[in-house]
C-alpha cells in the first residue's frame, strides 16, 4: 500500500502551484479553499482580533501563520488558509477589511499564481524493515533526517499542503507519534508586494 501512494506522488506533477489553485471538496462543489494574506500592525492583540472574527462567524481556520516582515514599521503578515464557497470567502475579506489594525487584505487564490511552502517536523518510531522503509520515504520525498536514535527518526519535510500530507500519511503505518506543522507560508508571484504597495 506504500508503495502505491508513492508511485502515484512521484507519477504526480509538482509545481510551485500544486495546491493553491481553488480545490472543489467532494461534498459542495461550490466549496473551495483560499489562501488570504493580510498586512497587519504588529501589536498585541491583532491575531486574536483577527482569529476571533473569523471563528466567531462560524468559519474554519485551516491553517494560520504569523510572522514580523517589517521591523521599522512594525508591521506583521498573517497568512490564513480556509475553505467556502465564493460568497463566505468575500465576506471573510469584507470583515477582515473593516478590522483598525489591518492594512490590506488579499487572495493569493484568486489573484492568481502564488508559491506557497509548508515545514513539517515528523517524529516516527521505529526498528528493523520499518526503519529502512522510513529512510526510504524520506529520499523519495527529498525531506530530512534532523534527529535519529536507535528507536526513532525526526524528518523534517518542507512543500506544498499535499506533499506534506502525503508524507505523513505514509508515516502513519510505519510508527508515526507525533507532527509539528506551520502553516502554509504563502506569497504571490511577480513584482509587486505588501512592502512595496505600501510605500
Amino acid at each position: 500500500m506504500g508503495e502505491t501512494r508513492m508511485a502515484k506522488f512521484e507519477e504526480a506533477p509538482h509545481s510551485i502551484y500544486e495546491g493553491m489553485v481553488p480545490v472543489a471538496r467532494l461534498k459542495d462543489g461550490h466549496v473551495y479553499r483560499h489562501v488570504i494574506s493580510l498586512l497587519v500592525d504588529n501589536e498585541a492583540g491583532v491575531l486574536a482580533r483577527v482569529s476571533g472574527m473569523i471563528s466567531g462567524r462560524g468559519y474554519n481556520i485551516e491553517s494560520l501563520t504569523v510572522a514580523e516582515i517589517d521591523r521599522d514599521r512594525q508591521l506583521s503578515r498573517i497568512n490564513i488558509a480556509t475553505s467556502g464557497t465564493r460568497q463566505v470567502i468575500e465576506q471573510v475579506k469584507a470583515q477582515l477589511g473593516r478590522l483598525v489594525p489591518v492594512h490590506e487584505v488579499r487572495d493569493l487564490t484568486d489573484e492568481g499564481p502564488c508559491v506557497a511552502r509548508e515545514l513539517a517536523l515528523v517524529k516516527v518510531a521505529c526498528v528493523g524493515e520499518s526503519r529502512a522503509e522510513a529512510l526510504k520515504c524520506c529520499e523519495i520525498f527529498r525531506a530530512s533526517v534532523v534527529d535519529s536514535t536507535p528507536q526513532s527518526f525526526v524528518f523534517e519535510v518542507i512543500g506544498d499542503t499535499a506533499k506534506v500530507d502525503a508524507f505523513i500519511d505514509l508515516m502513519r503505518p510505519l510508527g508515526l507519534v507525533e507532527v509539528s506543522r506551520t502553516g502554509i507560508a504563502a506569497i504571490a508571484r511577480g513584482a509587486a508586494g505588501f512592502l512595496k504597495d505600501s510605500n
